[in-house]
């Protein structure tokens, strides 16, 4: 069984950081891609960033500049350095990782998510 554990998340004023954190668990053979995502009241799920396994990023147009992906392979950890926040940054902020288990199964598994709130 694998789970996806998400920390950090919280009330900040705009302009504020947060760091998020996301721990891999259980019996992973692999993981390849990582990514946050986020899903703010009445709208759909948005990718944020992503990062290979070999540490290749990529941002939403919205938070380039701002937001820092990075991965700790050692530990099966993601980040996602947040900065300069804003209100329209509010959201439930989702992990997920594309990995192969220890059965030899691949799929994509996601956490439960994290709470983000930006006050103005």
């Amino acid at each position: 069984q694998v789970q996806l554990v998400e920390s950090g998340g919280g009330l900040v004023q705009a302009g504020g950081s947060l760091r998020l954190s996301c721990v891999a668990s259980g019996s992973i053979f692999r993981i390849n891609a990582m990514g946050w995502y986020r899903q703010a009241p009445g709208k759909q799920r948005e990718l944020v960033a992503g990062i290979t396994s070999g540490g290749i990023t990529n941002y939403a147009d919205s938070v380039k500049g701002r937001f820092t992906i990075s991965r700790d392979n050692a530990k099966n950890t993601v980040y996602l350095q947040m900065n300069s926040l804003k209100p329209e940054d509010t959201a439930i902020y989702y992990c997920n990782a594309d990995l192969v288990t220890a059965f030899a199964v691949a799929r994509i598994y996601w956490g439960q998510g994290t709470q983000v709130t930006v006050s103005s």
